[in-house]
């Protein structure tokens, strides 16, 4: 490649370099050691260990050429090259280009400068090419290029970075370069002769972590595909490991996780407080300040977050000081005239927020004042904010006859009170003990609200989250529920939306529907409110409306669970939000059919349980009990196995501090059972008592009535068990493991996403493998790679697909073999590479037919069962079974005629014509369509599952085993001639290719014959007229005279039904043939095809 002009020392130079040629302007020199034979010796070994590791020689490639002036010492590096051919190429177009030219120049400084600027130049040109631009630097240029020559991979992928490292194999360190780019990690190493050279998709990671042990001591550990990665020698590990696990899991999510990647918040910022921000909300700006905290008489250090709608801030100690400010509660922004740089922003409330030291502040100001005017108008007769007020009022006063309104005009039947304050009003005139407490908490809350503020833009502190710990009295835990999980953004940016979603969704007959009714009277069954038609309908139409908001979630169980404890301290349409906040916001990814959020928490509780109870996890064979047990914890909040007047608690830590809560909870729990647990025995033994001590849970401030309270009707016999207090129980877990950062939640979730995703996708390919083993003849080893080589090729076709960055034809929601598709395009490409009929002249045609046959339900794409099964028959299958694949191939629906568009091409078709050829389907009548549709998803009518049409479906695919050769339809005249010209295509380059052709030869004249004397019986014409060109008078085949009557037959379709051959008839005739049957039935080496396949699936796609 060309290089940059730059001076070099050619004395230096002379011990490592070697000239090969020169003249008075140009010298070409080679490394020393290479390209001599042997390597070069000792001296090549060292010197190419010298290039490889030492990092100022690390680029240096074997070859280069060097400018040079006559009557000077100065000599300039122009060109590299990795091999002699490419350094040939450069200089022999020097000479015939540039060498003429010098000549003309009077001083040798005007040599160099024309010679400098027509290098520049050609490096401008062939950037043009290449994904280096020139404002590149200049040594992440060279990198670039020697990273597309090395790996060989598609000029699309994009390199990220690079860095110096070691590769340890084994435990030899090898010294070398980590290449990091879009869709793969690789590796490039030479060490004393030995070449390493490693290409990981990113998409195959399974674990990324960070390890250190006696050898090492700090490395980054890489899982892909059951192989371990060491690499180490780092100068900066952390920052690597973050760019690695942020590409690993861009990669998994496009790829496996698409829902999650189209949802993926776009506000991504390491402040927990902006969790509670919409998901529409965008982070624009981060800036560093300090926030005067009135109360407490001092600043904070932090960060301001703002996107469109809200101003955020969090100090470097994320429980010290906390605040949101909503731009539409925004009354003023001011700048102050001192040094201070401080930017002062008045809300509703009479309330002022001063953060100073922010730097760029007067443009800040300006970009806010033009924010909150427009937010102002937007909002302006909408707005249903939480007033910051002093005064302890209900803050949903302001709009409490604007929702009433809403609800009114759109639904009569939404309720506007929490469940609680219907079923068990509080008594004022007896205040027994709790009461008493319970008001005491109401009177700590106000004081808080007196120096804090109320409502969205309140300071959220350490003493709120003292308060949130002792339990949330019951007249407030609605609105700071609402408060503290963000919903009451989604509900102020939203008035009327949960109204008109319940008409909407009102009357809806579907799966989840059908599930909901199922569920509503399971929902706090024991619970007064749910044992009335007015809970159970309130819960029915939360549940329905979300089903109809979320219809990828739709109803999942759990939600049954937390939906109806909602419901008893929350509105209705308040509980609806809260839903929506804890569904797509707090807990990702927890309600759906996989469930990954869930089993990504519960491998963060395994890994916390190592860190922070290793006796637990020595005497613990299994780790996997923990997830077990734990599972119905995170899907329920604890609902499912505390008693209710305990389990809100819970809820209530969870709406403050998100899913560490949960997390801290379980293991206070499981600290509070050691002893326990590590006497027990088995897994049963150990869910007894953790079920016993559940039982136990108490909560002894509770002011609900005894018939409610679960806890309390423990029985006499369990009264001796000590009993547990739930305060104390969620102090205990704040003392002991409140240090768990939010940073390494998040870690933590995204490396052990990783291994869970993977862990399905095996699941999935583990059971896939078993279906389709019943079937065909292939080894599980080779299905297996099979299915690797299959899945393999529809990740590639998006890899570099700009348009469609997300991966299409994989739905992990459908059965196993649904899950992953590919269309004919992907298809030709793995034809090409599997198939051992791919060396046929027309193999794109054969490719086109063999989908065709596939795709049975038309929908333009087959699954892995189907692809397998063509294989199997290609490879393991008899005479009479590729027989009869190929003929089947020839005819209807299989067939359809092929035109060329660009004959220069000769029998290949573009992409475009590929799959609008796939696209034709023989046409069949509506009603039969629309039967076979049917029968094909019986799932997809309504969402309900049809069991008969299922069974239908097994029915056909078992009568299709038993399909009977006879049944096959009759081939046609130009039928029988591409299948004619198929056979003499398959046989092209084989060793017995001569007697091939001649035995086929045989086979069509005697079945022309045959035909010929069937057909005089009833028409004096002759049928050989229309096969005449196909076999000439000795026999043998004359090549290109086939397709003279196929080009004719269009502008003849008078002849086209003249005659027809039995699949019977064909393979009678062919069996008389050995030589056509030793064809057929010779084994073929699938293992070696199989390797190939792996080695070139890549490397064919960069030759496109």
């Amino acid at each position: 490649m060309w290089l940059k002009p730059e001076e070099v020392l050619l004395k230096n130079a002379l011990k490592l370099w070697m000239m090969e040629r020169s003249n008075d302007y140009f010298v070409l020199q080679r490394r020393r050691g290479y390209g001599e034979e042997g390597g070069g010796g000792l001296t090549g070994l060292l010197v190419g260990t010298l290039d490889s590791v030492l990092d100022s020689t690390a680029k240096v490639a074997p070859f280069r050429i060097l400018h040079q002036t006559p009557d000077s010492q100065v000599y300039l590096s122009i060109a590299c090259g990795a091999d002699r051919e490419e350094i040939t190429k450069h200089w022999e177009w020097l000479e015939e280009n540039v060498m003429k030219t010098l000549s003309v120049f009077d001083s040798n400084e005007d040599i160099t400068n024309f010679v400098q600027g027509k290098i520049r130049g050609l490096i401008a040109e062939e950037g043009k090419h290449s994904f280096a631009k020139e404002d590149d630097p200049e040594k992440f240029r060279e990198a670039l290029l020697k990273f597309e020559k090395c790996f060989g991979l598609p000029e699309q992928e994009k390199l990220v970075t690079y860095y110096s490292c070691s590769y340890w194999k084994g435990r030899v360190p090898c010294q070398g370069w980590l290449y990091l780019s879009t869709n793969f990690l690789s590796f490039y190493s030479f060490l004393l002769g030995s070449e390493i050279k490693l290409i990981i998709s990113w998409d195959a990671v399974s674990k990324l972590e960070k390890t250190s042990n006696v050898i090492l001591t700090e490395s980054i550990h890489v899982c892909s595909q059951g192989e371990n990665h060491y690499f180490s020698m780092f100068l900066h590990i952390n920052q690597t490991y973050l760019l690695m696990e942020q590409l690993a899991n861009y990669a998994i999510k496009r790829i496996f996780d698409k829902e999650t990647f189209d949802n993926d918040p776009v506000l991504d910022d390491p402040l927990q407080i902006t969790q509670r921000l919409p998901k529409e909300e965008t982070l624009k700006e981060v800036h560093e300040c300090f926030l005067w905290v009135p109360f407490s008489h001092f600043n904070t250090h932090g960060k301001m977050c703002i996107s469109e709608n809200y101003i955020c801030f969090a100090s470097q100690d994320g429980n010290l000081c906390s605040v949101i400010i909503p731009l539409r509660e925004v009354l003023a922004i001011d700048k102050t005239n001192d040094s201070s740089k401080s930017v002062i922003i008045s809300v509703k409330g009479k309330t002022a927020f001063r953060f100073s030291e922010v730097k760029e502040f007067e443009q800040l100001v300006a970009k806010l004042k033009l924010k909150c005017g427009a937010t102002s108008t937007q909002y302006h007769n909408i707005s249903t904010e939480v007033p910051v007020s002093s005064d302890s009022v209900d803050p949903y006063d302001d709009t409490e006859v604007q929702s009433l309104t809403c609800q009114r005009e759109c639904s009569k039947t939404v309720n506007t009170e929490a469940l609680m304050t219907v079923f068990h009003p509080q008594n004022l005139e007896t205040l027994d003990s709790k009461m008493l407490k319970e008001k005491m908490k109401e009177q700590s809350w106000n004081i808080l609200f007196s120096e804090c503020g109320r409502g969205v833009s309140m300071f959220r502190t350490k003493k709120t989250r003292d308060l949130v710990v002792r339990g949330i009295p019951e007249t407030l835990r609605g609105e700071l529920w609402m408060l503290f999980s963000g919903a009451v953004n989604d509900m102020a940016a939203n008035p009327g939306y949960y109204a008109e979603v319940v008409e909407q969704s009102l009357g809806t007959c579907n799966l989840a529907t059908e599930e909901i009714e199922r569920d509503l009277r399971r929902s706090l069954p024991e619970h007064p409110a749910f044992q009335s038609d007015t809970g159970i309908s309130a819960l029915r139409r939360v549940l329905t409306a979300y089903a109809f908001r979320n219809p990828k979630i739709g109803y999942c169980q759990a939600m049954n669970i937390l939906t109806s404890v909602l419901l008893l301290y929350a509105k209705e349409e308040e509980a609806f939000w809260l839903l929506v906040a804890v569904c797509e916001r707090m807990l990702p990814d927890y309600f759906n059919r996989r469930i990954i959020g869930a089993l990504v928490d519960q491998a963060v509780f395994e890994e916390l349980i190592r860190d922070h109870l290793p006796q637990l996890t020595e005497h613990m064979t299994d780790m996997t009990f923990f997830s077990s047990v734990s599972l119905s914890w995170f899907l329920t909040l604890f609902i499912s196995v505390l008693p209710i007047e305990s389990a809100v608690n819970v809820v209530d830590c969870f709406f403050y501090d998100g899913i560490k809560a949960i997390l801290q909870l379980g293991l206070a729990i499981l600290d509070y059972n050691l002893d326990k647990l590590l006497a027990c025995k088995d897994d049963a033994e150990a869910v007894t008592a953790l079920n016993r001590f559940f039982n136990n849970v108490t909560n002894k401030d509770s002011p609900l009535p005894s018939s409610v309270q679960q806890g309390s009707n423990v029985s006499d016999e369990k009264s001796s068990h000590i009993r547990v207090d739930i305060t104390d129980l969620i102090r205990e877990s704040n003392e002991k493991y409140g240090n768990i950062r939010y940073e390494d939640i998040h870690s933590m979730r995204c490396r052990n996403r990783l291994y869970v995703i993977q862990t399905l996708e095996e699941t999935t390919k583990q059971n896939v493998l078993r279906v389709v083993s019943q079937d065909v003849k292939l080894s599980l080893h080779e299905l297996d790679e099979l299915y690797v080589i299959f899945k393999k090729e529809l990740f590639f076709s998006y890899y570099w697909c700009l348009s469609s960055p997300i991966l299409k034809h994989h739905d992990p929601s459908l059965p196993y073999l649904e899950q992953y598709q590919i269309d004919c395009q992907q298809f030709r490409v793995l034809y090409h590479l599997l198939s051992p009929w791919a060396h046929s002249a027309n193999r794109d045609s054969l490719a086109l037919w063999t989908f065709r046959l596939l795709d049975e339900n038309s929908d333009c794409l087959i699954n892995f069962k189907e692809f397998s099964s063509a294989i199997d028959i290609m490879y393991n299958g008899s005479f009479t079974e590729k027989l009869k694949l190929l003929f089947k191939l020839h005819i209807s629906p299989a067939y359809t005629e092929v035109q060329y568009k660009d004959p220069s091409k000769g029998d290949e078709l573009s992409k475009e014509e590929l799959l609008y050829l796939s696209q034709l389907h023989v046409s069949k009548p509506a009603k039969e369509k629309e039967a076979k549709s049917a029968k094909n998803s019986p799932e997809k009518e309504k969402e309900k599952v049809n069991i008969q049409a299922y069974l239908s479906q097994w029915q056909d695919e078992l009568l299709k085993k038993e399909e009977n050769i006879k049944d096959l339809p009759r081939m046609n005249q130009s039928q029988f001639i591409q299948f004619s010209k198929t056979l003499y295509n398959l046989f092209h380059g084989d060793p017995e290719e001569e007697a091939l052709y001649q035995a086929i030869a045989v086979v069509t004249s005697l079945l022309l014959r045959m035909e010929e004397v069937g057909r005089k019986l009833h028409s004096p014409t002759s049928a050989m007229k229309g096969l005449s060109g196909v076999v000439c008078v000795s026999g043998v085949p004359i090549e290109g005279q086939a397709e003279k009557p196929l080009e004719k037959e269009p502008s003849s379709p008078r002849e086209e039904p003249q005659w027809s051959f039995a699949f019977e008839q064909i393979l009678a005739s062919l069996l008389n043939e050995p030589a056509l049957v030793k064809f057929f039935e010779k084994s073929i080496d699938l293992k070696a095809k199989l390797e190939n396949a792996k080695t070139s699936q890549l490397s064919s796609r960069t030759k496109k």
